[in-house]
């Protein structure tokens, strides 16, 4: 479960106003006065999925407690084009200190929600869920992975601590899959799952016997994921990766996997436009 309430998150944040404010907000600073006060509202500029409601009131929290952060929304929600998101009122230099970096993470995490939100739609009507990847922004990942699991997605594994996945790479410096996973069993605690990324149907098979918990289809083409998907026979997880995109996901999930994994819901999100409005 990927969570928004804990350490890492604020430690994140806290990283992001030092970047951004260094030893002050120098304009800010100059010329508006201490006590002044002002009411701003978040609303968004066009449609999507809302998501990083909980970081935006974190981050103006960070600069001044006595904020007052009022959402009219939740994440997970569809926004529509000009529809108000939340409000927010207090001290103007905490507000307008605090602005840019909350249009940064609320909107490439909103963006990083619609996208997976229009990638799970259109798997439909199989039962297939999209997952993401490791290729993340760097310290950006656990909001990635929260942007997903809002869009309707299935996070993939967070790094390279919590789970086992064999690749390529792997399988040629081990030898082969079945030695792989036999070193692996003796090493690792019998809670971690076990991932195998296979290119062909021979190791798909060896992967299966060796006893992999997931199985992946690297790059398969789709009439030879389908034998592969008999092949486990339900032995496995399995999972399909390599090149998907919105107009081939169907035809991916029509094979039977349970899981398609793909880098373009949160490397190709991009932003969505959302603003801050005095």
């Amino acid at each position: 479960m990927i969570t928004l309430d804990n350490f890492i998150v604020y430690d994140l944040i806290r990283q992001a106003l030092k970047e951004d404010i260094g030893h002050g907000d120098l304009t800010t600073n100059s010329f508006i006065s201490p006590d002044k006060v002002i009411e701003a509202r978040f609303n968004s500029r066009e449609d999507g999925i809302l998501s990083g409601l909980p970081v935006v009131k974190m981050i103006f929290k960070m600069l001044n407690e006595n904020i007052e952060f009022i959402s009219l929304l939740q994440d997970g929600d569809k926004i529509l084009k000009r529809q108000d998101i939340a409000v927010v009122k207090g001290k103007a230099r905490a507000i307008l200190t605090g602005e840019r970096v909350a249009l940064n993470f609320i909107q490439r995490m909103s963006a990083i929600a619609t996208m997976t939100s229009k990638f799970q739609q259109a798997i439909e009507p199989y039962k297939a869920k999209v997952s993401d990847t490791r290729k993340s922004c760097p310290n950006f990942r656990i909001f990635e992975k929260y942007s997903v699991k809002v869009g309707g997605g299935s996070p993939h594994r967070f790094g390279l601590y919590d789970a086992v996945m064999i690749k390529d790479n792997h399988i040629k410096t081990a030898g082969s899959i079945k030695e792989a996973i036999k070193t692996v069993k003796e090493n690792v605690p019998h809670t971690i799952k076990i991932e195998v990324e296979t290119e062909n149907l021979s190791q798909v098979v060896e992967a299966v016997d060796s006893g992999a918990d997931i199985i992946m289809f690297d790059n398969m083409p789709v009439e030879e994921m389908k034998k592969a998907v008999k092949i486990v026979n339900g032995k496995s997880i399995t999972e399909a990766s390599g090149a998907i995109t919105l107009e081939t996901i169907n035809l991916i999930a029509s094979t039977g996997v349970a899981y398609i994994s793909t880098s373009a819901i949160t490397a190709k999100a991009g932003i969505l436009d959302i603003g801050l409005d005095i």
